[in-house]
């Protein structure tokens, strides 16, 4: 991601374009209506929305590993912090209280009196397939994202579930939406799976991981076949070393995003 830059469409002065022999890095853009803008929280890189029980997470738990090293936390597990860093988050616009009873059905929102729009609607249950398996006890909800996201001819942008976010209390429908051709906002349909009772979600919560992928990249070809005996012994010296030596994955097999 680090050939990717983030701008807005209010609020920042318009660059400067200056002749270059070399292409500029492809940027995203989020856009949204002047009345909006510094009154809602912004999309950010992701990275930024890491959640706190992440960033107080210790790196080694204080106690060696079965193979003598230092026992380490997911906090030092890089495909982990890569994956929470990719891409950019978008951000729940304003206060949500919800009351989900016990049949985690009939959901009431609620929200001030004063917002502009509202941030969070019903989708007909009808539209998943509930009330059957496995929505027995679901209403699909969805978020109202106010921001329109522009990428470069070529660009699709993949809407997820915040990645590794299990204290979310609900589960995002993940979307691949032709965002270089779509010219309007991206909603968020979703389903509760936090507790009954009340539940205040606060603006600038996370609700959507999005990531620009480039569709002529995308590989569509696959097959399985039993590995050759050059690619097994590659892998049991891997796999000897992933276990046996430390930060080999930092040190060599990472790549920089």
């Amino acid at each position: 991601m680090s050939n990717f830059k983030v701008s807005f469409g209010f609020g920042e002065p318009a660059p400067v374009q200056e002749n270059s022999s070399k292409s500029s890095p492809a940027e995203i853009e989020f856009l949204c209506e002047l009345s909006l803008w510094n009154t809602i929280p912004q999309p950010d890189k992701a990275i930024r929305f890491a959640p706190e029980w992440f960033k107080r997470l210790p790196r080694e738990m204080g106690m060696p590993d079965a193979n003598g090293l230092p026992g380490l936390t997911i906090k030092a597990c890089l495909p982990v912090t890569d994956v929470m860093s990719l891409g950019f988050m978008l951000p729940l616009p304003f206060d949500v209280q919800l009351m989900v009873p016990e049949d985690r059905v009939s959901i009431q929102m609620g929200w001030a009196p004063d917002v502009p729009f509202q941030p969070m609607e019903q989708h007909h249950p009808g539209q998943i397939g509930a009330p059957e398996d496995p929505f027995q006890t679901a209403m699909p909800l969805k978020f109202i994202n106010p921001w329109r996201i522009k990428v470069p001819d070529g660009y699709s942008v993949l809407f997820s579930q915040p990645f590794s976010r299990p204290d979310l209390p609900f589960t995002c429908f993940s979307g691949l939406v032709d965002c270089d051709r779509f010219d309007t906002a991206v909603n968020i349909p979703f389903v509760w799976t936090g507790p009954v009772g009340e539940t205040l979600l606060r603006a600038g919560t996370p609700i959507a991981q999005i990531v620009p992928i480039r569709r002529d990249t995308l590989i569509k070809d696959a097959r399985s076949r039993v590995s050759t005996d050059q690619e097994l012994s590659e892998q049991e010296n891997a796999t000897n070393r992933k276990y046996n030596e430390e930060s080999t994955y930092s040190r060599e097999w990472r790549v920089k995003k």
